[in-house]
């Protein structure tokens, strides 16, 4: 089931994601709820931005996986990081990680920063949604 990736030349060139998705349609919408760095027994992997960005979105994957697609289903994220500036200064890392779980593959996404998230010690959430066929 491959999207139409919608890049006006008006906008820019994106860096890391894409202005729109465009779903075939047919598909079913998978909404994937709000994703944070823990494990299995609900606990925080690491203080390390970068650990908990990788490890919430292993489990965004992870639900899309049970759900029986893959990576390339993710039709949008939203991403909410308590520290904006900590996100930019390891976009380098954060970057590695995410081709390691998502490889060239970049959907509609925000990034928003919070002041808070409901986990003390979380420091990134991600929520999306995807298309299965």
């Amino acid at each position: 089931m491959p999207f139409e990736f919608i890049n006006p030349e008006s906008l820019g060139a994106p860096r890391g994601y894409s202005n729109g998705v465009l779903a075939p349609a047919g598909g079913r919408l998978l909404f994937i709820a709000g994703q944070i760095g823990w494990d299995e027994r609900q606990r925080i992997v690491s203080t390390d931005f970068v650990e908990q960005f990788d490890r919430a979105l292993a489990n965004v994957l992870a639900v899309v996986a049970e759900a029986g697609g893959q990576p390339e289903n993710v039709a949008r994220l939203a991403i909410y990081v308590t520290d904006k500036e900590e996100y930019r200064a390891r976009t380098r890392e954060v970057g590695e990680r995410w081709r390691a779980l998502m490889g060239r593959h970049f959907p509609a996404m925000a990034l928003v920063e919070v002041k808070s998230l409901l986990e003390d010690g979380a420091k990134v959430e991600i929520e999306g949604v995807a298309v299965m066929p």
